[in-house]
């Protein structure tokens, strides 16, 4: 532990930082996609008669097999077994397969009739298109956070980690902004409306392709890496640290791990399902015409493209991580009590508290991802992450579920008229206190988690790149 350490290829900023902007354009392909049929809800339920419950069913489907199946620990296993390359690349590819069933869905490429156990052919395939899609970004994503660390540790890691969730938010922005126009454009000018829905989600799969192929250029910058650490050590080429099964139960065994993870579903529950929904939101209460909805809540990203790093930057030299969650926690309460008030249904109003979300969202992933390896060693943080990722999904899963049942049995204000073929109108009062209710839980696991840093000293409070000068030596002494 005494010998000196020599310089490594991520001691270099242009280096590293070109790393962290191939990653991050891998991941803003798939972020498209994460929301590319949410400003078209109010187009499927005309051209394709789906209700609020199907388009639940349909997102919820992002978390089947991440939860049932298990298969983000089981991607968290292998990003440790086996290590980046070789995980990441197959998520890029799992995400273009699920990406295609969602695209044949909508195309009806082939027939789609019948059912599924009950639910419509077509949703039944774009769903589990989406649960295929579902299992490759969240792995894209635990190995994403891990190669942050790789480059950035002891560095720049909160910035970096919010440059590449900012970057990623701009899938997010494009998703919700250009498929509703792209679509009305299409059917205006003559295109059936299988053409013209599923056009956004084609480009989506042309975005995809470049994501994967960008991800294909990373894995020589990885292997350039991973020489220039070994060099530096005195190790062999390939040598690293061999996973063992019973680091899962010393992840599983750390409170503060699992603070984290429930403050992670509760705070992204809230946000995350909102935005599936959020198009719909501005038409039914706000009464913004459908082509043009997903425009206010593509607001939402651009505030987090420049704060996210700026809080990053923030933690990185000042500290206070766990502060800045607890803020975040309380303005996501306040924000979606303001959303659930009847009767304030300007659009001004609703691009503030949009714009007032995209600050809230700033502000808890830009502490919370980089908390985690001070909590967790290195070696384990692959599976940490799949870990936080797959209680994730319980959230990501079950709320736009249980957010489109609640629309369908409580909330239709006309439901004669729907009776008689009438398009259904919504009441978002009791879907927006559901999103209020995870904002006041997230904001108990927040003070709990701010109690336990105090305790075991984890150091949240302190700033990264102070607390991480020594990051050789006291990732070596944690690791033992």
């Amino acid at each position: 532990m005494s010998e000196q350490i020599k310089e490594t290829l991520r001691d270099s900023k242009v280096a590293r930082w070109t790393a962290l902007a191939i990653v991050s354009f891998t991941m803003m392909t798939g972020y498209y996609i994460n929301y590319v049929i949410s400003p078209l809800k109010p187009l499927f339920e005309e051209f394709f008669n789906w209700s609020s419950t199907d388009f639940g069913f349909w997102n919820s489907a992002y978390g089947w097999f991440n939860v049932f199946f298990l298969m983000l620990i089981f991607g968290g296993i292998i990003l440790d077994k086996v290590g980046i390359r070789f995980t990441g690349l197959g998520a890029t590819i799992t995400m273009l397969i699920g990406t295609f069933f969602q695209f044949a869905a909508v195309r009806e490429l082939w027939p789609m009739m019948g059912e599924v156990l009950g639910v419509n052919m077509q949703i039944a395939v774009g769903a589990l298109g989406f649960g295929i899609f579902g299992v490759g970004i969240e792995v894209a994503g635990i190995t994403v956070s891990k190669i942050i660390v790789k480059w950035f540790k002891g560095k720049e890691l909160a910035l970096a980690m919010g440059l590449e969730m900012a970057t990623a938010r701009l899938g997010t922005a494009l998703a919700l902004a250009i498929p509703a126009p792209i679509a009305a454009s299409l059917l205006a000018g003559g295109a059936t409306p299988q053409v013209a829905l599923s056009a956004p989600i084609f480009l989506g799969l042309g975005l995809l392709v470049a994501g994967f192929l960008a991800f294909v250029f990373y894995t020589f910058k990885d292997r350039q890496l991973d020489k220039s650490l070994a060099a530096s050590r005195g190790l062999n080429e390939e040598l690293e640290e061999e996973f063992k099964v019973k680091d899962i139960f010393k992840v599983m065994n750390n409170k503060g791990f699992w603070l984290i993870a429930l403050l992670c579903v509760l705070f992204y529950s809230g946000v995350f399902p909102f935005l599936f929904y959020a198009a719909d939101l501005m038409v039914n209460k706000y009464n913004v015409d459908p082509k043009f909805a997903g425009l206010i809540p593509s607001l939402l990203p651009f505030g987090t493209i420049f704060l996210t790093p700026f809080f990053g930057n923030l933690y990185d030299k000042k500290g206070k991580g766990a502060s800045i969650m607890l803020i975040g926690s309380i303005m996501l309460l306040c924000i979606h009590i303001l959303f659930a008030i009847p009767g304030i249904n300007a659009p001004i109003f609703a691009v503030i508290l949009v714009l007032l979300l995209g600050v809230t969202f700033s502000l808890v992933p830009s502490a919370m991802w980089p908390s985690v390896p001070k909590i967790i060693p290195e070696r384990q943080l692959g599976t940490a992450y799949a870990l936080i990722f797959w209680v994730q999904n319980w959230g990501l899963m079950g709320v736009p579920l249980l957010i489109g049942w609640v629309l369908d049995k409580y909330s239709i204000t006309n439901p004669d008229a729907v009776l008689a073929g009438v398009k259904p109108h919504y009441n978002y009062t009791i879907p927006m206190s559901i999103f209020a209710a995870l904002g006041l839980l997230a904001i108990f696991v927040a003070l709990l988690l701010k109690a336990e840093d105090k305790r075991k000293g984890y150091g949240l409070e302190l700033p990264n790149i102070q607390e991480l000068k020594d990051v050789v030596i006291e990732s070596e002494i944690r690791d033992i």
